[in-house]
């Protein structure tokens, strides 16, 4: 069981598996989720995560175990009496309706008053920044004000679990990053909690307070965003997750406060030991931003190898150098730009020397 911060779950999903025909699309899951706390399914198309926020939203029943939200088993409730509200990823406008009566919609159908439906249409406009667009109808909007519009109706009526399916997928890039702080912000203050899926992996890594990475109808990882960057368990979440260079080796030397991990093109040392055996196949994982270029070798230095640049692609805050080592692997070196470009820098062709200290790397063994 996957457990959530604090002394009892708010949601509960307890070995559920969800089968369609000889298909298992869900595979023997289980999570805490806390109240309050915002949860996201991460992984590629294929993966289940679609398939357990449709149960979450009562749309699809599992084959077998439970999900219990507040203390609630929601077995056999139907979506319409789940306290439960879900952003679809196509929008399910009402053409016929404006925005402001969009987002109005289920307040209305609630019965509340008129005055506090006005307060929370307008709340949701300022925060999905539609404001100037709230007499239009859906047609009159590009596919991004739309799906705000949808966000906003979502938020609205504050369930107790809000379930978000790739929910900033058609925002523009700058949009998107302003709109997941606005998001994390309302969903924080209202105090709802809030499952998400996405294949994004950077909107996970900001939005969530914790992440599962799924593959395959499984959860292969559950943890924080840095744990999972910075210590992943596997190579496909390591490989998943950011950029990464997995290097194939066997554990030549183990001891408690050390270890050596032989490759094609660098011994790897380890500042601790990996409670292997000698011979034992495993994965080294180092991320581009922790190595470090020079023009010449360092003397006596440990992990370091040598490399040819054969690409180069600067991305404005980072150059990425692409090394190309004796066995014919590449390298992928994060160079960060603290200065404007200057003739300094390595290009096409130039040999360089590429290190990492001994805490830098993850040693995999699955």
């Amino acid at each position: 069981m996957s457990t959530a911060p604090g002394d009892s779950a708010f949601l509960r999903i307890e070995s559920v598996v969800k089968d369609f025909g000889e298909f298992r699309a869900v595979d023997q899951v289980s999570l805490d989720v806390a109240r309050g706390e915002i949860f996201a399914l991460l992984g590629s198309s294929g993966c289940g995560k679609s398939t357990l926020l449709r149960m979450l939203a009562g749309f699809e029943s599992p084959t077998s175990g439970r999900i219990v939200l507040n203390g609630q088993d929601l077995a056999g409730l139907p979506p319409y009496r789940r306290p439960v509200n879900m952003m679809f990823q196509s929008y399910a406008l009402f053409p016929h309706l404006t925005v402001w009566d969009n987002i109005a919609f289920g307040l209305r159908r609630d019965g509340l008053p008129k005055a506090e439906v006005e307060q929370r249409v307008e709340e949701m406009l300022r925060l999905t920044q539609l404001g100037k667009f709230g007499k239009r109808k859906p047609h009159q909007l590009s596919g991004g004000q739309q799906q705000r519009v949808a966000l906003a109706r979502s938020l609205a009526k504050k369930p107790q679990l809000l379930l978000l399916d790739e929910p900033l997928g058609a925002l523009d890039k700058k949009l998107r990053e302003q709109t997941q702080v606005e998001l994390v912000n309302i969903i924080r203050s209202v105090g709802v909690t809030c499952v998400m899926v996405t294949h994004d992996q950077e909107e996970a890594m900001t939005m969530a307070s914790r992440l599962a990475v799924m593959s395959e109808g499984r959860f292969l990882q559950v943890g924080g965003p840095a744990d999972i960057y910075e210590t992943p368990t596997t190579r496909f979440v390591a490989d998943f997750i950011g950029n990464v260079n997995l290097m194939d080796g066997t554990i030549t030397l183990d001891e408690p406060d050390r270890a050596e991990i032989g490759c094609p093109d660098v011994v790897h040392h380890i500042g601790h030991g990996i409670t292997g055996y000698l011979g034992m196949p495993v994965t080294v994982a180092v991320r581009p931003e922790k190595i470090h270029l020079t023009r010449v070798p360092l003397d006596q230095a440990h992990n370091q190898v040598r490399g040819i640049v054969h690409a180069v692609s600067y991305f404005g805050s980072h150059t990425l150098y692409h090394l190309k080592l004796a066995s014919g692997a590449t390298l992928k070196v994060n160079v960060e730009n603290e200065e404007r470009l200057h003739s300094g820098n390595p290009v096409m062709g130039d040999e360089v020397w590429a290190n990492w200290s001994p805490t830098a790397q993850v040693v995999l063994t699955q």
